[in-house]
């Protein structure tokens, strides 16, 4: 398991948070507890691999509402909600807020380990599509402005005649500046330079 990825447990009941950390921290989890929701979100843009164990009934802030303000925060972390009997409707909720998984107490500790097991796994996932787009940011601002004008026109399938007439060039030129541009970028094909300019639209559209 990732040393800096933490499983954040949040419930107002003591001997809950103290019973989940111990059976966590026996699976080999990194373990951090919080009495309350807004005791979490006071660190909560600290971490950025790991995932969230809430109970959704708590006084105070609850566990939907401390999902929602992770989201307007930006903060990634997978969140696990804890449910009690009659409170589907609750979970239901959560999860088309963006939650990662539910668990209907009481609930065994098989279940529970592979939801965090599960939540974990994406939690790391996302951690390594965010470092791959920050790369691919980083080459793309290497570009010159006529190199981007190249970029922009190879994923929509021009071909260099049709950008060299459009730009106002020779195709050499274009031949020219088309390697450039695979070459400032690291793409081995035009399919590669394609995929990577859907990552880097990903990153430039806004959240809904």
């Amino acid at each position: 398991m990732d040393g800096s990825a933490v499983v954040h447990v949040v419930d107002d009941d003591d001997a809950v948070r103290d019973s989940l950390a111990f059976l966590l921290e026996s699976s080999d989890f990194t373990v951090r507890t919080y009495a309350s929701a807004a005791d979490f979100l006071a660190v909560a843009g600290t971490f950025r691999t790991g995932c969230v164990l809430t109970d959704v009934r708590m006084p105070g802030m609850d566990g939907l509402t401390l999902q929602k303000q992770l989201v307007a925060r930006g903060c990634r972390l997978p969140v696990i909600v804890m449910t009690g009997h009659g409170d589907v409707p609750i979970a239901v909720q959560a999860l088309k807020n963006g939650a990662s998984d539910f668990l209907e107490k009481p609930f065994d500790d098989a279940a529970l380990l592979a939801a965090v097991r599960g939540a974990m796994a994406e939690s790391l996932r996302a951690e390594e599509a965010a470092a791959g787009a920050a790369e691919l940011t980083e080459r793309l601002a290497a570009l010159t402005p006529r190199e981007r004008e190249v970029l922009e026109r190879l994923v929509a399938g021009q071909a260099n005649k049709t950008i060299a007439f459009d730009l106002g060039t020779s195709p050499r030129t274009v031949e020219v500046q088309r390697a450039r541009v695979m070459e400032k970028m690291g793409a081995r094909s035009l399919a590669e330079l394609v995929r990577m300019s859907l990552v880097l639209e990903g990153v430039a559209r806004p959240p809904r």
